[in-house]
């Protein structure tokens, strides 16, 4: 099993970025310590030769780790034939206790490297990089979790075994479950529906209003991120009901199969994106002021603003598409 191509590909690319990572946080802390745009010193000449390579480096590390999440979710769903009780990555992941808190730290590390790519491209675009010791302190903090992220994924692929019986997503994912997926299973369905287009409405409302006023951007990347988390418990409540038309099939991953068009993928790429670029608006917000960056950092906000809300707009027309057009009704339709 540990032969499986994904994994293979898995497994060598997150100790590759791990490798990367620890090797540009090295120099990472020299930056940290001794950068000085305005000496001459040898030092200070080596870092800035050193600099352009170490975000080379990380940019790549980081646009791997974006795509590591929906390979580890395809692979996941790729592997449920071959457990007894697996109907998809649910119960995949299911199999030993280390699946989830890989998935958790995947989603997790998805934001930090996002945000770390938009800080970076933003950084390049000064000719005094004044966000530098910024966006290394960043790459310091996330390292570890990458770290663990690298641990648990060896942990959980190498302690697979065939001959487990897992559970299937109706008893993981379903209003007798007594795991977390029961609070959300169990949500009315008109106040969940009311808190998701609620907050879909006021992210792009205040997006618009940031993107016309250039006011407002620390109250957009909170509601884009508080949108994020809504829309992750819609789905489960509600949203994945009519996808499936079954009243009582709450899975997050059966979306992501053949069966419903793969529909999963663009569904959760829109909602990652959304929460990534509304969250960079937000981040860059302090920097506005920098001089070399004063007239870069508000173009780049409104095109992260604007990114967001078609974001955010296009995991909501997906979702209403089965509500609108199959024969499937819930109450609150």
């Amino acid at each position: 099993m540990i032969l499986h191509p994904p994994i293979i590909a898995l497994l060598l690319g997150s100790l590759l970025i791990s490798f990367m990572l620890l090797h540009s946080s090295y120099y990472g802390i020299q930056i940290l310590r001794r950068w000085d745009i305005t000496s001459g010193s040898e030092l200070q000449l080596l870092l800035e030769r050193k600099t352009y390579l170490i975000s080379t480096i990380v940019t790549y590390a980081f646009g791997f780790q974006l795509i590591s999440l929906f390979l580890y979710v395809y692979t996941a769903d790729d592997l449920c034939r071959l457990f007894v009780g697996a109907m998809c990555a649910a119960g995949t992941l299911f199999v030993n206790p280390y699946g989830y808190p890989t998935l958790l730290l995947k989603v997790a590390n998805f934001i930090f490297a996002g945000t770390w790519l938009i800080l970076n491209y933003t950084d390049n675009r000064a000719y005094d990089y004044p966000l530098i010791r910024r966006k290394y302190l960043l790459l310091l903090i996330v390292t570890p979790f990458i770290l663990a992220e690298t641990y648990l994924q060896a942990r959980y692929f190498f302690e697979l075994r065939p001959n487990i019986i897992t559970s299937c997503c109706g008893s993981l994912f379903s209003t007798e479950a007594t795991n977390i997926a029961f609070g959300l299973t169990s949500l009315p369905s008109i106040p969940a529906k009311a808190a998701f287009y609620a907050a879909v409405s006021l992210t792009t409302l205040s997006g618009l209003y940031f993107y016309y006023r250039q006011r407002g951007a620390y109250l957009f990347s909170l509601l884009s991120g508080i949108t994020f988390v809504i829309s992750v418990a819609a789905l489960i409540s509600f949203i994945s009901l009519y996808f499936y038309e079954l009243p009582t099939h709450h899975c997050p991953f059966c979306i992501l199969q053949r069966e419903y068009g793969y529909v999963g993928y663009p569904l959760y790429i829109a909602l990652l994106g959304g929460a990534v670029t509304g969250l960079g608006v937000g981040i860059l917000a302090p920097f506005r002021k920098v001089t070399s960056l004063s007239s870069q950092i508000p173009q780049i906000q409104r095109r992260l603003a604007v990114a967001s809300v078609i974001f955010f707009a296009a995991y909501l027309m997906i979702s209403l598409y089965p509500m609108l057009f199959s024969d499937f009704k819930l109450e609150g339709y």
